[in-house]
């Protein structure tokens, strides 16, 4: 696309990484519609260029392609399908692109309604968290047509930097829970590695700077192990979110026939902090589960 040709874009959920995926947009050059339930998360992306539009109702009505990472699955079915929703309002050939991780059956069910309409909707979640999304280097795990995803690719391309087309509607959201059952009991196994370090009187940043370059090397420890060390429990993502993914994936599983006891432990070690009034904090609070 040519900067004289690039289509109006919509982007709904300005969040912790929503917001910062919507201003790689806007710095690409592209016209961009913004809205969110607080009006006040938009306002610095509207100071930089971006519409404000009062609804997802005005961002179909006005946007080519539209993407959306909202809270929860019942947020992004009132997303689209709601009163004033996008796909209930979308105009044929718009591209609807839902970056939430939800729910597979639900991305299925949102590619159906909106074939009926002549839109097409691709599932897209994405991993890496806030840092991921602040340096536009995520990983976006694509479901849904072939050309459709080849159509939004320049846009992927803005915000991420591992983008995998997997297949058909659903295909996004069932690589994404595959994601975060790997992430799930590894960030059990990187919490305990930081307690046994503790207890067993270790410069705990010297082992992690050792570890982190072996066979235990992964992303959770280079990332969130730092942040346990400085005590910084802030949202890359929130437990609360997490229990939710979590939970899907549980139900996924089930439906299948297969059990994931590691997810499922995971999960109620979450559950339990979130009972504690923690379900805002980053997932990297787990390491609160250990009174040490």
């Amino acid at each position: 696309m040519t900067v004289a040709d690039k289509p109006s874009i919509g982007f709904i959920g300005l969040g912790v990484m929503g917001k910062s995926m919507a201003g790689h947009i806007l710095k690409a050059g592209y016209p961009l519609y913004v809205y969110n339930r607080t009006k006040a998360k938009a306002d610095e992306l509207v100071e930089k260029g971006a519409i404000w539009a009062d609804s997802p109702k005005e961002v179909a009505e006005q946007a080519k392609i539209v993407f959306t990472i909202v809270g929860f699955p019942q947020d992004v079915e009132e997303t689209y399908l709601g009163e004033n929703g996008l796909i209930t309002h979308g105009k044929e050939g718009t591209y609807f692109v839902d970056m939430t991780t939800s729910s597979p059956s639900l991305a299925k069910k949102l590619y159906e309604e909106g074939k009926k309409k002549g839109i097409f909707v691709l599932d897209a979640p994405v991993s890496g968290g806030d840092i991921g999304a602040r340096e536009a280097r995520l990983a976006i795990m694509v479901g849904g047509d072939k050309d459709a995803f080849d159509y939004v690719l320049p846009l992927f391309e803005v915000m991420g930097k591992n983008i995998t087309y997997l297949g058909e509607a659903g295909a996004g959201q069932h690589t994404k829970m595959a994601n975060q059952v790997a992430i799930a009991s590894g960030m059990i196994g990187v919490c305990e590695a930081l307690v046994y370090a503790k207890k067993a009187g270790l410069d705990v940043q010297k082992v992690v700077d050792t570890i982190s370059t072996g066979a235990a090397a992964s992303f959770s420890l280079s990332s969130y192990a730092p942040r346990i060390l400085k005590e910084d429990y802030t949202p890359g993502f929130f437990i609360k979110h997490f229990i939710k993914d979590m939970t899907i994936a549980l139900n996924e599983a089930e439906k299948m026939g297969i059990d994931l006891p590691g997810l499922a432990l995971a999960k109620e070690m979450y559950e339990k902090l979130a009972a504690q009034g923690e379900e805002n904090s980053g997932t990297q609070a787990l390491y609160k589960y250990w009174d040490v």
